[in-house]
């Protein structure tokens, strides 16, 4: 069909305005692709200018693991004071070995775990060998004469001079005259004495020892006190969990345990007698009065603390065998390979947090909560601590 000449321009200008369509178009898809790559390079510009330091949301709440090492002394109070914190962080976990204080100190030294923890603080060959060591007093707890007689309850009346003969071998009935002297309102039996103690390195055995040491001048001589000693008798196992479980299942056992793990375990305990003549129960009251009675001038957390001690302290109510248990940190925290800003942060806020509101889990499981003294102590220590020269808690 043949178009007119009205028809034939308004087909002109129809595929005119069609062209012209065409190419605003294509302008318009050039110059916002233009915009693109002109905002794209602005932004990576100006991240490329913000400090490499400064974590995202997604750092911040990126899974760390902190590694520690040593007593089993406090391990029931740091194994709950750890749960509880993750509940309160839940990307903090924690994998503490509970070896005793000798492995404690020694992967301290060798830097292999973030903290270490120890019933006996460094000896001044040991802070030679990790210098700038900090010591960080995290609970007071105290050290108990466990046995296992059948038939006998807790009570058994002891006093220090008598487990000093006991564990240096003389004393080797439960119906000796000594023991019978002190407790005649107890049937004693026609056996002998088992005696365990530990066989790692251990800080209960360096309390243990240092209060035998006190009492008995024949043990001190002999013996001594250390985190591992030459025993005159008896059998060894690991950790205060060995030495718990052997004397629990074994009748007419005797031998030493934290507090806690004599109440978790159930296990029958002496009344030992104190400085002042007294036949006392390991309580967590009667550790806190010997901690009260015994607070000496604490050293600075840098300082030595190998003369602190809370033994046979005086006072009427006051439990001979107390201590203190110390987790073991570095002043700069770079020193350990493996360190990093964030975990050096997590380490620190935990250490803060445990001196502070973890003290809150120790009286049910029988320790003693830090007296505002030490804790002031630790908040000064806790604020010295650096990485890379700079400190994590003002």
């Amino acid at each position: 069909m043949c178009q007119g000449p009205i028809e034939t321009q308004v087909n002109e200008r129809m595929s005119s305005s069609r062209n012209t369509t065409r190419m605003v178009s294509k302008r318009t898809l050039a110059f916002g692709i233009a915009a693109i790559i002109l905002i794209s390079g602005v932004v990576g510009y100006w991240s490329m200018q913000q400090p490499a330091t400064q974590p995202s949301k997604t750092d911040q709440t990126q899974p760390l693991t902190i590694n520690g090492a040593g007593a089993t002394f406090p391990y029931p109070l740091l194994s709950t004071m750890t749960v509880e914190y993750n509940r309160i962080k839940p990307n903090i976990r924690f994998n503490y070995q509970s070896i005793g204080s000798g492995g404690g100190i020694r992967q301290h030294t060798e830097k292999t775990v973030d903290f270490g923890a120890s019933d006996a603080p460094l000896t001044e060959a040991q802070r030679q060998a990790a210098p700038n060591t900090l010591h960080v007093p995290i609970t007071i707890g105290s050290v108990v004469l466990a046995y296992n007689v059948p038939g006998m309850s807790k009570g058994l009346k002891a006093t220090g001079p008598l487990i000093a003969d006991i564990f240096l071998g003389k004393v080797k009935k439960w119906n000796d005259p000594t023991i019978r002297s002190l407790n005649a309102d107890i049937q004693l039996p026609d056996k002998d004495i088992l005696v365990v103690h530990r066989s790692d390195g251990s800080g209960t055995t360096f309390v243990w020892t240092g209060y035998l040491s006190l009492v008995s001048a024949e043990w001190k001589e002999k013996v001594g006190q250390g985190t591992a000693v030459q025993w005159p008798t008896g059998l060894g196992s690991t950790g205060n969990e060995g030495v718990a479980g052997l004397v629990r299942g074994t009748e007419y056992t005797i031998g030493y345990v934290e507090l806690a793990y004599a109440l978790q375990n159930k296990m029958t305990y002496a009344f030992i007698q104190n400085k002042e003549g007294k036949f006392i129960e390991p309580t967590l009251e009667t550790t806190n009065a010997a901690a009260a009675a015994a607070a000496p001038t604490l050293p600075k957390g840098e300082q030595s603390w190998t003369t602190v001690n809370l033994l046979n302290a005086p006072g009427a109510n006051s439990y001979p065998i107390a201590s203190f248990s110390y987790l073991l940190v570095y002043k700069e925290l770079s020193v350990l390979p493996t360190m990093d800003r964030a975990r050096a942060q997590a380490l620190v806020d935990f250490l803060w947090w445990a001196t502070h509101d973890g003290q809150s889990y120790a009286p049910n499981l029988q320790y003693v909560p830090l007296p505002q003294a030490v804790v002031s102590l630790n908040e000064q220590t806790i604020k010295s601590i650096t990485f890379n020269g700079q400190t994590l808690r003002n």
